[in-house]
């Protein structure tokens, strides 16, 4: 189901250790770095590979290979200056696919400024979801249109310069594109233009059976 390409983790912290272990029980091959040898021997047995090393320092991804990978993750614990300067390095070895834990909602704003398309934040994200589902109990069944329904994020990366009409994703996959974020905003808006023509790191959120979502091509 999952495209076999290895994904990057950068921090193995709990958050880090946590997503690169349900990457792995999904079958996707992960890159572990950590400069604390505690966490690297603690993911020894679980990711593909790990390496105790200094994110922060651009050689030192490019030794490891993080050139070649097409999608890291960076959970650097509470420090938003490494997390923005190890986000620099990866930009500057060619890494483009890239998510980040934000610590904060100015993190957050930073991350989004310097062009990453995927910001988590995971603590924030979670209040969101239980306060809502506790103000309006089944409201979190918003989606509950099958167990195979599913919502993807592409960044606009060979389909600039074209529209949506140009794409023709729902008569092709199936899908339909329910809303986008354009480069460098945090904020995402809702049903598309679809004559608006594309810029390279938009970010759409595709809305489909779980199936054809994973079939859509961004080439």
């Amino acid at each position: 189901m999952y495209n076999n390409k290895e994904v990057g983790v950068i921090g193995l912290g709990k958050f880090g250790f946590s997503l690169a272990t349900a990457l792995t029980d999904l079958g996707i091959k992960v890159v572990g770095v950590d400069i604390n040898p505690e966490f690297v021997r603690r993911a020894q047995d679980t990711l593909a590979q790990t390496f105790e090393a200094d994110a922060t320092d651009e050689k030192a991804l490019s030794q490891i290979g993080f050139q070649d990978l097409e999608r890291v993750i960076v959970s650097t614990g509470d420090s938003m200056e490494a997390s923005i300067l190890v986000v620099l390095n990866l930009q500057s070895v060619g890494v483009k696919n890239i998510w980040v834990k934000a610590v904060s909602e100015a993190h957050e704003r930073v991350l989004y400024k310097l062009g990453v398309p995927f910001v988590v934040f995971p603590e924030a994200f979670v209040a969101f979801q239980l306060a809502h589902r506790l103000a309006a109990p089944g409201l979190h069944e918003y989606f509950g249109l099958g167990k195979d329904v599913a919502t993807r994020e592409i960044v606009v990366d060979k389909w600039a310069g074209k529209t949506l009409r140009d794409l023709k994703l729902t008569s092709t996959y199936q899908v339909q594109v329910i809303a986008f974020r354009q480069s460098g905003e945090s904020e995402f808006r809702f049903v598309p233009e679809a004559d608006r023509k594309l810029v390279d790191g938009d970010v759409l959120v595709l809305l489909g059976k779980t199936e054809n979502i994973i079939r859509v091509q961004t080439f």
